[in-house]
């Protein structure tokens, strides 16, 4: 089954990853990929960067331009997971948390994907 892997932070308090953080995720990220754990994963530009794109009813689209100020935590990067159950993907993801250490405030929300592609059926 494959799961998504969501990383959350406070974008106006996040640091900057040491070179050293990046060693460790280069190693992880190469040892699940090679075990067939870790499907794909990236990171993501700040919202300063971004917009949104929302549907309101009566079919009224409009876009918002980042940054979100309004917003305190942000989607920062996701990995998409093949793990046979929920709980190996909590692990591959306590994995990816634990690699950063006892200084960063991190939160990831782990989802099974939906449909037949993915192994599920809806």
């Amino acid at each position: 089954m494959r799961f998504l892997s969501t990383i959350r932070l406070d974008e106006t308090t996040a640091q900057a990853p040491s070179a050293q953080l990046m060693a460790d995720m280069g190693q992880l990220i190469e040892e699940l990929t090679r075990n067939g754990q870790l499907v794909s994963t990236a990171g993501l530009r700040p919202t300063a960067e971004g917009a949104r794109v929302r549907l309101q009813r009566g079919g009224q689209l409009s876009v918002v331009d980042g940054p979100f100020t309004e917003t305190k935590e942000v989607i920062a990067g996701y990995a998409i997971l093949e793990a046979a159950s929920l709980a190996e993907a909590i692990e591959l993801t306590r994995r990816f948390l634990r690699v950063h250490g006892d200084d960063w405030d991190i939160e990831c929300e782990v989802r099974p994907l939906d449909g037949p592609e993915f192994g599920r059926q809806p």
